[in-house]
């Protein structure tokens, strides 16, 4: 039931004085190291608890104020320069597999996004660079400016090929263009060149394979970088016989015939000495795991509004479905033994990766996340051929199980809450939770408009104190869930999977945040109440969940007794990854 509406004393103040100057002065250190993040969290707590009491749950936007409003959005604008960080880490990933051709991204502006060394060295270009500034004739510019605006604009064209002029050395120089998607970043154009670089070390290598002296592995350098022997004698202070002589002595020592060969033999060199540095820069296309964790390909698909969708399929790929909603953090994957356990019980895990997660494409902030959310999850059902199937939901998910439950083009067949939720109808609940969920949640509730920096400021500080501080920090009054935590598996799950949220390049925060506040914002009980009778719902629920304590759960008992609550007293929010087996024997009586 809803607590009557009060008189709502507070609401108008505001934050004053003292405490509203400190709650200035924390906002800012959090924007400039989220390390300090929980000082805020602190000092917020205590201004506006008490301005919480007596509010309205019906309509309880609290702290109106537009200049606090203001230092937010100045402060979230230092967060994001914090990002440019891990951006530019995105950007220099789409240019990573050319690292002896200069390459590099051009964003909309023509400005230098992203460049390797082989283009500053090659082709003179730095990073924020317009493109004017590359090594080839002033005309051939305007032709990079027109391919490159074509690219973006036409969804015919992906790539270009020119053909251009060095203004250094009269060569030509091939250029090929190429459309990209770089994250949530936007459209990019990737180009590569037929200028090679000569990576550090390169020298020293050819020296020691063929027996080549200093001046000779220069030599080779030089042919690779395509000079002419005119230039390479004009480059050394030589004549060109000297060169001449220089490149016959190459050839007897590498048994090649030609330059071409040469020249072949020597990016193959390249190619080999660069192996140990290697590493895959572009978009993820496995979910793995770096102890027991197997290997699981994302699947791909794409949306009626032209955005990637991703989802994985744990267990056995064609055994029985069912559908598993992973919360705002992300977790995708399970421990090692349950995946293995649901390949031997026949048991096909789907799991979404909601959009602004992962590689699926953020939706535009006019859209209705939710509805957007429960579409994309109904997409993957009918792409994996699924009609009907249960659903296991961690924590505030079982708000997007119940939305589902109530769509006509979805057939559930029960509702398996883990840590579920359910709509929060008292001041008190919010009350209750221990203070980074009340932080976040009741944020969502009584200060919406706010809440974007809270949730990016919280991102910022998992990236900078790790995963494991950060689950420690949330969980730091909960012994259950630390406890299952530390556990190998579960601690090498809830780490890879939560990749899709957080990783050195890529953060969930705004999609987080969408999430929470249309699970926060409206009273969703219509949405539970429709199931009754019609649906099995079971909620199994932790004694020690810092967001669902034991009197809330009562409360939930109260308000909706028709739903099947089972409480283990030795787990929390965690009570999946604790007690996933009697999940797995739960859900199996509900399969089609």
């Amino acid at each position: 039931m809803t607590e009557p509406a009060h008189p709502m004393s507070g609401q108008k103040e505001g934050l004053t004085g003292r405490t509203r100057d400190e709650a200035i002065e924390r906002l800012y250190d959090v924007a400039l190291d989220p390390s300090r993040y929980e000082t805020l969290l602190d000092l917020w707590e205590t201004a506006l608890k008490p301005m919480r009491e007596g509010v309205d749950l019906s309509a309880p936007r609290l702290l109106d104020d537009n200049t606090i409003s203001s230092h937010f959005e100045r402060a979230s604008a230092f967060l994001d320069r914090l990002e440019q960080s891990s951006t530019q880490a995105q950007l220099n990933a789409a240019i990573a597999p050319f690292d002896k051709v200069a390459a590099f991204l051009l964003d909309p502006q023509g400005k230098v996004a992203a460049v390797n060394s082989a283009a500053t060295q090659v082709l003179g270009l730095s990073l924020g660079d317009d493109i004017a500034a590359m090594r080839v004739n002033p005309e051939d510019i305007e032709s990079i400016r027109v391919a490159a605006r074509t690219l973006v604009t036409d969804t015919r064209d992906k790539t270009a090929v020119l053909r251009l002029r060095s203004r250094e050395k009269g060569h030509f120089v091939v250029v090929r263009l190429q459309e990209v998607q770089v994250g949530d970043r936007g459209a990019f154009v990737l180009a590569a060149s037929s200028e090679v670089s000569c990576p550090d070390g390169f020298e020293d290598i050819l020296k020691r394979a063929f027996d080549l002296t200093g001046a000779e592995a220069k030599v080779v350098q030089s042919l690779v970088e395509c000079c002419s022997v005119k230039e390479i004698a004009e480059q050394r202070g030589r004549s060109i016989d000297t060169v001449r002589a220089q490149i016959k002595s190459i050839l007897s020592k590498t048994e090649t015939k030609s330059q071409i060969e040469l020249v072949r033999l020597a990016l193959s060199v390249m190619d080999m000495s660069n192996l140990t540095i290697k590493a895959d820069p572009g978009p993820r296309i496995v979910s793995r795991g770096y102890a027991t964790l197997k290997e699981r390909p994302f699947q791909t698909l794409i949306t009626p509004d032209a955005r990637r969708l991703d989802y994985l399929v744990l267990g056995d790929p064609a055994g029985k479905p069912i559908l598993f909603l992973p919360l705002d953090y992300g977790l995708v994957r399970w421990p090692a033994s349950a995946e293995a356990e649901a390949q031997a019980r026949g048991l096909r895990i789907i799991v979404p990766v909601r959009a602004g997660y992962g590689q699926s494409d953020m939706v535009a902030k006019s859209v209705d996340y939710d509805n957007c959310a429960a579409r994309d999850t109904v997409q993957i059902l009918q792409a994996e051929r699924v009609d009907r199937c249960p659903v296991i939901s961690l924590g505030s998910d079982s708000y997007y199980a119940f939305a589902l439950a109530a769509r006509d083009d979805v057939d559930l067949t029960a509702i398996i809450a883990c840590a579920g939720t359910l709509p929060m109808t008292k001041r008190v609940q919010y009350e209750r939770m221990e203070k980074w969920h009340r932080f976040i949640l009741a944020g969502a509730k009584y200060t919406p408009h706010l809440l974007p920096f809270m949730v990016k400021a919280g991102f910022y500080l998992a990236r900078k104190i790790g995963k494991r501080g950060f689950v420690h920090a949330v969980y730091g009054n909960n012994p259950a869930d630390i406890e299952t935590f530390e556990n190998p598996e579960v601690f090498e799950a809830m780490v890879t999977g939560s990749e899709t949220a957080l990783t050195d390049t890529h953060s969930a925060h705004e999609a987080f945040s969408r999430m929470v506040m249309g699970e926060q914002q409206g009273d969703w009980s219509d949405l539970v109440n429709r199931q009754k009778d019609r649906l099995p719902v079971i909620y199994m629920n932790g004694a020690q969940d810092p967001q669902v304590p034991l009197a809330t759960l009562d409360e939930f008992r109260a308000d909706h007794d028709w739903i099947d609550y089972r409480l283990y007293d030795d787990a929390g929010q965690l009570v999946f990854f604790r007690h996933w087996r009697d999940v797995l024997d739960e859900v199996e009586k509900h399969l089609p």
